[in-house]
């Protein structure tokens, strides 16, 4: 399996990427223009907002600190809650927090590219009207990019995408219509910023790299009494696009213009090449430890501590490679009942 990994993987870099794309983000750093607006100043971390949780999950403190929760079931005793919280404090690092601590997977590992079709016509979109709800949430969004490194300001591209704000889905819940009935409603639960790619998406030439199937996965899971599941946190930005193919990322906003160093949402082959650079980085340790489906990870075990060796080898991986995971979707210990 690892070979066939290494295989597939080999066509889609060049031996000095990681070189190339360093000195591409040092001149870009070095030549960024001064932003449009105000509140470029860095925002202070914001306390974690711990939400209700589900019966049978609970918050527990890394190292005591008030500043790193983490989830775990409250269905375990003592004696195995204690070596589980070892195990977590000693792989901290793994834990993303903020977009600040995404440090990104090496180029030299996996990168993005948006290779064009020879007859396809760039496209210049020009910003969307947005009322001043949607103008904030695009602000706040484009400052945490921009203090994150993700995003930089450019003058001029042959490709520029609409920014769109969209509402963000939440629940199903019922309610009763003009009629008295009970319907199916699904709830809002704020807006979100995405890009108008439909362009470009179309002009890019298809990854059809394989994604798993879920069946097959949930078969291999009921084999085994322990699993904890993972979750990447911001997955797609902790992959470079590309230094060449970074200009195709542009989107335009009432804030300027702007290009991703790292792979962004709405991407059609975003996916593809997110699966092939996690199955680069666990490829000796998937269906033999571990399933994964894009960003989202089960590791399982026979026993309690066959789980937990398992846990610690994948939690050492992603430090290894610089893969960061969501804290808010990090660890849910059950037991087969």
């Amino acid at each position: 399996m690892e070979k066939i990994y290494a295989a597939s993987f080999s066509e889609f870099i060049k031996p000095n990427l990681e070189k190339d794309a360093e000195l591409f983000i040092q001149e870009e750093e070095e030549l960024q223009e001064p932003e449009t607006f105000e509140g470029m100043l860095d925002p202070p971390r914001s306390p974690k907002e711990l939400k209700p949780l589900p019966s049978g999950l609970k918050y527990v403190f890394l190292n005591n600190d008030k500043e790193s929760p983490i989830i775990i079931s409250d269905q375990l005793s003592q004696e195995e809650s204690l070596p589980l919280l070892a195990v977590l404090e000693k792989h901290r690092s793994a834990f993303g927090y903020s977009l600040k601590d995404l440090k990104g997977i090496s180029p030299a590992l996996c990168t993005h590219r948006i290779p064009i079709h020879s007859e396809a016509t760039p496209s210049r979109k020009p910003q969307l009207r947005l009322n001043n709800t949607m103008r904030d949430v695009v602000k706040k969004e484009v400052l945490k990019l921009l203090h994150a490194g993700i995003i930089y300001l450019v003058p001029h591209s042959d490709w520029v995408s609409p920014v769109q704000v969209v509402p963000k889905k939440g629940a199903m819940t019922v309610v009763k219509n003009e009629n008295n009935e009970l319907i199916l409603q699904r709830t809002f639960t704020g807006w979100r910023m995405c890009i108008d790619y439909r362009k470009v998406n179309k002009a890019t030439k298809k990854d059809h790299f394989p994604l798993p199937f879920i069946d097959e996965m949930l078969e291999r899971l009921a084999n085994h009494s322990f699993f904890c599941f993972l979750d990447g946190y911001s997955g797609y930005h902790q992959i470079l696009v590309h230094p060449d193919d970074q200009s195709k990322t542009i989107f335009t906003c009432p804030y300027g213009t702007y290009a991703y160093r790292r792979m962004s949402f709405g991407l059609c082959n975003a996916p593809a090449s997110f699966q092939r650079c996690i199955m680069s980085i666990f490829s000796d340790m998937i269906e033999v430890i571990m399933g994964l489906f894009i960003d989202d990870f089960s590791i399982y075990g026979k026993t309690f501590d066959d789980c937990l060796r398992n846990l610690d080898k994948v939690l050492q991986r992603c430090e290894e490679k610089h893969l960061v995971l969501n804290w808010e979707n990090v660890i849910s210990w059950l037991e087969k009942a």
